[in-house]
Order: structure tokens, then sequence, then C-alpha cells
């Protein structure tokens, strides 16, 4: 598409200009942000956050931007969380400002009705992250792009805890659960995925 050539000339262009300086250089595709949030959040873009602990995805939510947060999905300037089931991606509880809400302040619309595509690709890719860094336990933030899915944005080594109020009940039993697993209980990821959606939600 003329969008990946875009990408690829770019791309080769910056790579090439970096070897003959002898520099270092990074180069990140852009995402082409899906609207399938769209009836849910004020302008911004959604994101969903996976807790993973010891491999496990233990929590979820994702961060809805509001007018009040100035279009930012940012939790303490304003934005909606909404808790997420870990077995379906459902939505289970949703707090802004330490408060319970049932609509988006903005457009409306009943977070019970939100859908998270693909969850069990968020699953996925906040677990396989798991493999990739000697981090026990994370915040694997991700987004929804229009082609391609769920793509990681980035990983939190000290994710924030207002996850806790965004589903409504906390982490600590969930962690201290992990724990309590005898060595090489689940061997796999997919084991460890199945585990966690069995076991919260």
């Amino acid at each position: 598409t003329e969008q990946e050539a875009v990408y690829v000339s770019a791309r080769d262009h910056l790579v090439a200009r970096a070897d003959a300086e002898s520099a270092q250089g990074a180069f990140e595709r852009c995402i082409d942000f899906s609207d399938v949030y769209s009836r849910f959040s004020f302008q911004g873009v959604p994101d969903v956050r996976l807790i993973v602990f010891c491999g496990y995805p233990v929590m979820s939510m994702i961060r809805l931007a509001t007018r009040e947060s100035d279009g930012r999905a940012n939790l303490h300037q304003g934005a909606v969380g909404v808790g997420l089931r870990i077995r379906d991606g459902r939505p289970e509880f949703a707090a802004s400002h330490n408060k319970e809400v049932t609509h988006h302040p903005d457009t409306g619309a009943a977070f019970s009705e939100l859908v998270v595509p693909q969850w069990e690709e968020h699953l996925e890719l906040a677990a396989r992250c798991a493999e990739m860094t000697p981090l026990g336990y994370f915040g694997a933030d991700i987004a929804t792009d229009r082609r391609r899915g769920p793509l990681l944005l980035e990983l939190n080594a000290r994710p924030g805890l207002a996850i806790q109020i965004a589903n409504g009940h906390g982490l600590l039993s969930r962690l201290r659960l992990i724990e309590s697993l005898p060595p090489g209980a689940h061997a796999t990821r997919a084991e460890k995925i199945a585990f966690a959606r069995e076991q919260f939600g």
C-alpha cells in the first residue's frame, strides 16, 4: 500500500543516513488507530492496560478520554477507567475520580455495551511480553490498529494502582494466588492464560 511504501522509504533513508554518519537511530511504525471505541471516548486514543505477574495476566482495564481530561486517557486528569474481565474482556466496573460511573460523561454511551475486539490477542500479546523482559510484574499498554489489530504501545515497570479502582477490587489476592502455585504449575504461556481466565473472571 502507499502507507507501507512511505514507511519503507523513510526507514531505508534513515538507516542509510545513520550508517553513513556512524550514528544510532530508531524508527517506529505509525499506528493507524481504530475507531472501534469512538462511542466510548472523547477524542484521544483509548488503550487497554493488562497487569502481568509471573507471566499471568491478572487484571485489566481500558482507559477512555473525556472532555475534562482534554482528550487524554489519563485517569488522574479525569479520564475513565473501565475494568475488564480477564475471561472475556467485558466490562465489570468503571470509575472516574475514584467514583463508580456507568456511562461516559460526554458521549453518554453505556460502558456495559463496550466490547474489546480480539481479546484473546490482547492476552497473548501481554503474556508474551513476560518472555521478553526480566520484569516479573509489569503493565502492558495495548492500542488497536485499524488494520493490524492489537499492538503494544509500551511496558510499564511501575504501573499505577488505579487499575484496582477501575475494577472495583484489589490486586493482592490475585498476586498471592499466583505466588502460591507450585513451580512449573503451568509450563506454557497458553496454560497461564487459561488459568488466569478461569480464576479472574
